[in-house]
């Protein structure tokens, strides 16, 4: 929901420790992992659609789950917010995890606040909502603008949990924002009151309940209402008036059809076709047009109006409805990636920064322009632990390019399509075949709303230079070079000796756990990517697992870049880069066609995943360990030497 600050807290305490006994209490069975797989992220649902724990839809009479009706604390603290009660859960974030940067833009969000009480927390976790940040602590009670580009860090080696209640309000709710205070301490009423809401012995009476969420027809007045919020978020753009004039077309279009049929079955198939030229006109109108939150103004309108537009089924004797069109305005540039936009005109952004120094872009490999939106965008990729952030951040820094601010695991994981969940775990590892344009359409939009080039500033318009790593993605270059048609790729080789020590403290730190409950592993908390036949590694020491984890990666990897053309592709060794930062880095930025105009002194400096100061052999601690996989490892560590052996 919108609000009109980022944050509000309400004047209610929670006893934390009396909650956080009750949710011990019900063990580790009940939590669940994130429905969109996020690293670290886990849930347990206590209100969810038919009181059913494994129900995520958002449409349907909410009951409480089995697990809430054994805490009658947790009950009480939920009825003390004085609201109709929608989707609750409680959430966890592992050590060092992060809810990354986003928005809420679905529909079930645009009307209900979302609040939470930390039951779990330390001093340092912070939560972000756009330009300010607060420490919820715990037993506050707090709401937060969903609007608005949020994330969460838990920099702590201790989990995070809250509980986090989806809900439209009601008159006692809306009551206690009025007496709250801003994130900054500034009350919003007369004074600042907070009252403790303590455990009761007398029974919680019932909690009132949502039945109805989602219409299954848009009534033609909240399609109206909708489509005038988008419009009125929008950032200026030429073709906001065609839309306008188009959004009210629609408009009258659906209050005929709705005077004919209302919500009945008869007149859905007409309500598709009307909804799906709108969108397909707006996709044409708009292309890459945003919010001031942004999201893209398509994906936004797909999510918040297109796809509960009609939510009932068809009978079985209508005709089929055409095929949605792809939710992101990226893809409406693609017809088998092809021709640009129309209406649209491309050019490098208006605020990339110009090349400060000598230094000039060189040539880079060149491809016959087919991607409007991405030029030539960069993937550095390596077996994890092997120095790529310290790359990665180096040449982020590079005039005109653009990132995403670290790893994109949730942006990927987050396309359903793309989360190992809905593959059964089997792997991190993406095919081509996978790259299909409803994949990659949203993909590429997500890709483009997060993009920030050195100085923080926001992608504009044109073609876009784009720096991405992600140690997953070594598994994922059949895929991305399909997402991405004009795609390069850097391979990072270090000494494998090196990255398996690196591989065992990380696992060992507790900090780089992906799949803390991955369903079926039965050894230590899953760290780093998730390779094919992991599960034949369970019982296994840890350096067997890392020894796996290694040669799968490096393998598929170099199987991979060797099926690209050699223009599109090229490699750094990490000793090589330590020992001349200024000059490996000049040549990697003229080789993929960027411009350098940075004077590196002295070493790069430590990259934020750095878990212990760099030494030379320092992976002679594991030694014993190490040394006696080695052999295995031997045919795939020659091959990549001789691979990385090329720079060009």
């Amino acid at each position: 929901m919108k609000l009109p600050h980022p944050f509000v807290q309400l004047p209610l305490l929670f006893d934390a420790d009396r909650l956080a006994a009750e949710i011990d209490a019900l063990g580790e069975g009940p939590w669940m992992p994130h429905p969109q797989g996020f690293a670290g992220n886990s849930m347990l649902p206590l209100v969810a659609v038919a009181g059913d724990p494994a129900n995520e839809s958002f449409a349907g009479t909410m009951l409480p789950t089995p697990h809430l009706a054994r805490c009658p604390y947790l009950q009480q603290a939920i009825a003390a917010l004085g609201v109709v009660v929608g989707r609750t859960r409680l959430m966890r974030l592992s050590g060092h995890a992060e809810v990354t940067r986003h928005a809420d833009q679905g529909y079930y969000w645009a009307d209900r606040v979302r609040v939470h009480v930390p039951i779990v927390t330390q001093p340092t976790v912070r939560f972000e909502c756009e330009d300010q940040h607060v420490n919820m602590a715990a037993g506050e009670c707090w709401i937060f603008d969903t609007w608005r580009q949020h994330r969460v860090l838990n920099d702590d080696t201790r989990s995070r949990i809250h509980l986090v209640v989806d809900t439209v309000g009601g008159d006692p709710f809306w009551a206690l924002v009025e007496a709250g205070r801003r994130h900054d301490g500034q009350p919003l009423g007369p004074s600042w009151q907070p009252r403790l809401v303590a455990p009761l012995s007398v029974s919680t009476p019932a909690l009132p309940l949502e039945s109805s969420n989602v219409p299954v027809v848009m009534s033609p007045w909240e399609l109206e209402a909708r489509l005038r919020f988008l419009h009125a978020e929008a950032v200026p753009h030429p073709a906001l008036p065609a839309f306008e004039a188009r959004a009210e077309r629609l408009v009258r279009q659906w209050r005929m059809a709705w005077a004919q049929w209302g919500d009945q079955a008869a007149g859905w198939p007409a309500y598709r076709a009307l909804m799906d030229g709108f969108v397909r006109d707006a996709q044409t109108m708009l292309g890459l047009a945003v919010l001031r939150n942004e999201l893209g103004m398509v994906s936004a309108l797909v999510s918040l109006v297109q796809k509960v537009a009609v939510t009932g089924r068809a009978p079985a004797s209508a005709p089929a409805a055409a095929p949605r069109p792809v939710a992101a305005a990226a893809a409406a540039t693609m017809s088998a990636w092809g021709a640009p936009m129309a209406n649209v005109r491309w050019g490098m952004p208006a605020n990339v920064a110009p090349a400060r120094a000598a230094v000039r872009p060189g040539p880079g490999p060149q491809a016959p322009v087919s991607d409007p939106v991405f030029d030539r965008p960069v993937f550095i990729v390596s077996s994890p632990r092997s120095g790529s952030t310290m790359l990665f951040e180096a040449m982020a820094s590079a005039p005109g390019v653009y990132t995403i601010g670290g790893e994109s695991h949730a942006l990927i994981e987050s396309v359903p399509a793309l989360n190992p969940a809905s593959r059964g775990f089997d792997s991190n590892c993406l095919r081509a075949d996978l790259a299909t344009p409803d994949v990659a359409g949203p993909l590429r939009q997500r890709f483009l709303a997060a993009l920030r080039d050195r100085d923080g500033r926001p992608a504009s318009s044109g073609r876009l230079r784009m720096l991405e790593k992600t140690p997953k993605n070594s598994l994922r270059v059949d895929f991305l070079a399909r997402v991405f048609p004009e795609s390069l790729f850097i391979y990072l080789y270090r000494d494998p000796r090196e990255v398996l020590g690196s591989m065992i403290d990380a696992w060992n730190s507790g900090r780089f756990r992906t799949y803390p409950q991955l369903p079926g592993w039965t050894g230590p908390p899953w760290s780093l990517l998730l390779v094919p036949g992991w599960r034949e590694l369970a019982g296994k020491p840890l350096a067997d697992i890392v020894a796996s984890q290694w040669e799968s990666t490096t393998r598929l990897l170099l199987d991979d870049l060797q099926a690209l053309p050699a223009e599109r592709r090229c490699s750094v060794r990490y000793d090589q880069l330590v020992a001349d930062p200024q000059g490996e880095l000049t040549r990697l930025c003229a080789r993929v066609g960027l411009g350098w105009d940075r004077r590196v002194e002295g070493a790069l400096p430590l990259a934020r995943y750095t878990l212990t100061q760099p030494r030379a052999e320092k992976w002679r601690q594991h030694e014993a360990e190490i040394g006696p996989r080695l052999a295995q490892l031997q045919a795939t560590a020659e091959r990549a030497a001789t691979f990385a052996a090329d720079p060009s």
